[in-house]
């Protein structure tokens, strides 16, 4: 994921709980009979902002335009989740023909409020099969419930980093592949000075770290968050007290929640020279793909190498899974240019050569199995393992949902009471949950 779009996501979400409530279930009719090969500008918005990312874009733009020349494409960057659905619910010359987000959990709200117009239909056009194009996992978090209104535009994996050096001053040969590894690993590393403070961790699982989000870490025990009739039921699913039961034992094992937090709160700003990661104050770390630039980019005093996060001992099998996420882009509902819109959508999410270009450019992951097959891809053996963790059958993405990202927020404040131990019933604690979320769903629907 890019550095701009993490520091957005979650107002984004915020921002965009009230999209149906505020009046986008009736939006702005647009044109789907536009003559796509006559000249037409389209204007395209997306939240990218640092120079490498919107040179990267422009790029790409360059290449489309090259290839259709009746097309001008306006790009509008750095554009967040909450100015673009303001845009779309007024409708008008000022809106945006192609859209993108960062936060795939929105999904739920474009497709149902009907914001972003459903893409089956071009698609059948076009004579894409969608099944074969993209991996299904990501085609799982661009649709809701029979609408495909959003398609992947480059993808993010997480996975573990981990101190090379470390590992061979702790005699340990091979990154943990399942959390008991994981457990025995983190206390070998975890080193103190005389008078006992920390000076390294060996993996920091307090859920305010970084991109440590208790759905990401969730991730890696296949978690279903709602029934087939779309009901909370996380306190139903077994793998959410066990998740809980692996934080915590992680937690304890390392010295307790108290020491461990106030020794996070003293590391440097994520994005930052004094990431702890780099600093060395960790020496296991879940990230994101783009790390592996930064650290390059740092050069980092120390080896270091990518491995798949752990995965819970009984589900063995499944190592080299991971939690995914990613861009999406659509087409404004509103837009009188549809079929020219879908060109370019087409263009930027199922042209191989695009897709590995913008991937490349940016250091994302690919979002087409084409795209991921491909040997132009950076060779870069510690970006191939997320590669490979996009590619895993078994990795995970969250679902879509109604209420947006609302029921993230709720599994997040849940979860740092729990690693607090504020919930002393977790069993009550989780029905709670469940029916917090029902409510948010309820209230989204009305």
């Amino acid at each position: 994921m890019p550095i701009s779009r993490r520091r957005i996501r979650l107002s984004a979400a915020l921002a965009c709980a009230g999209l149906l409530i505020s009046g986008c279930a009736n939006p702005s009719v647009g044109n789907d009979r536009d003559d796509p090969t006559k000249p037409v500008t389209l204007t395209f918005w997306h939240g990218w902002s640092t120079p490498g990312e919107m040179k990267a874009i422009n790029d790409s733009i360059a290449r489309f335009e090259k290839l259709h020349r009746n097309i001008t494409v306006k790009v509008v960057p750095n554009v967040t989740d909450e100015t673009m659905n303001q845009a779309l619910r007024a409708g008008g010359d000022d809106a945006p023909d192609v859209v993108s987000s960062f936060t795939t959990n929105n999904v739920g709200q474009y497709c149902s409020s009907g914001m972003w117009t459903n893409l089956d239909r071009f698609m059948k056009k076009s004579g894409v099969d969608k099944e074969k194009v993209f991996p299904k996992t990501l085609l799982d978090y661009t649709s809701y419930r029979g609408k495909q209104c959003a398609l992947p535009l480059l993808a993010d994996s997480y996975g573990l980093y981990y101190n090379k050096d470390a590992f061979k001053k702790a005699g340990i040969t091979r990154p943990p592949r399942t959390m008991s590894e994981l457990k025995r690993d983190a206390v070998k590393l975890t080193r103190r000075a005389k008078d006992g403070s920390y000076q390294q961790v060996g993996f920091m699982p307090n859920f305010r770290l970084y991109q440590n989000s208790p759905d990401r870490m969730f991730a890696q025990w296949g978690p279903t968050y709602f029934d087939k009739h779309g009901k909370a039921q996380l306190a139903k699913d077994p793998a959410t007290k066990k998740f809980f039961a692996t934080q915590r034992e992680l937690i304890e094992a390392q010295g307790g929640y108290g020491p461990l937090e106030k020794f996070r709160t003293r590391f440097g700003e994520e994005m930052s020279s004094q990431n702890a990661f780099l600093t060395q104050k960790l020496a296991m770390h879940m990230d994101g793909e783009w790390r592996g630039l930064m650290l390059r980019q740092a050069k980092a005093k120390f080896g270091w190498d990518t491995a798949p996060m752990p995965v819970p001992d009984d589900q063995a099998d499944t190592y080299g899974k991971g939690y995914l996420t990613g861009t999406v882009a659509g087409i404004a509902h509103s837009s009188q240019h549809q079929n020219a819109a879908w060109e370019l959508v087409q263009f930027l999410t199922i042209n191989t050569e695009q897709v590995v270009r913008f991937a490349n450019d940016i250091h994302n992951v690919p979002s087409t199995k084409a795209a991921l097959k491909s040997r132009k891809l950076d060779a870069d053996p510690t970006f191939r393992t997320f590669l490979d963790i996009a590619r895993n059958a078994h990795s995970v993405a969250l679902p879509p949902s109604l209420n947006g990202g609302q029921y993230v927020t709720a599994l997040m404040d849940f979860s740092y009471d729990v690693e607090a131990g504020k919930v002393h019933d977790l069993d009550k604690g989780l029905r709670g949950l469940d029916a917090q979320i029902d409510a948010d769903n309820l209230q989204s629907e009305n």
